[in-house]
């Protein structure tokens, strides 16, 4: 995937709108990888971002997505289990993956 998102996309933003997301985000710094899954409910979706209010153990905070559709696949029917906390999911929506690479 590029560094450079689309342009965004107003239609894709309409149908992330209310929707259940399960985020994994991978971090790498140096030889330390580190992983994060959190859910959260779209509250906001526009070229600004898109802003998640989250659930289960993060319940009640709020989560902003850099704005690129690439990020999120729809996601398959049935009951997803987060490595990171050993919460279950059932029936997201979306799927959105992401990785961030720092050097030191």
């Amino acid at each position: 995937m590029s560094d450079i998102p689309p342009e965004w996309d107003n239609e894709f933003g309409t149908a992330l709108h209310g929707a259940l997301v399960l985020v994994g985000i991978t971090r790498e710094t140096g030889d330390t990888i580190m992983h994060e899954q959190f859910f959260g409910t779209v509250t906001q979706a526009n070229a600004e971002g898109v802003e998640l209010m989250l659930g289960g153990t993060r319940e009640g905070e709020r989560y902003r997505l850099p704005p690129d559709p690439r990020a999120f696949d729809r996601a398959d029917p049935g009951r997803y289990r987060l490595q990171s906390t050993g919460e279950t999911l059932d029936n997201p929506d979306f799927l959105s993956t992401w990785t961030i690479t720092s050097g030191e």
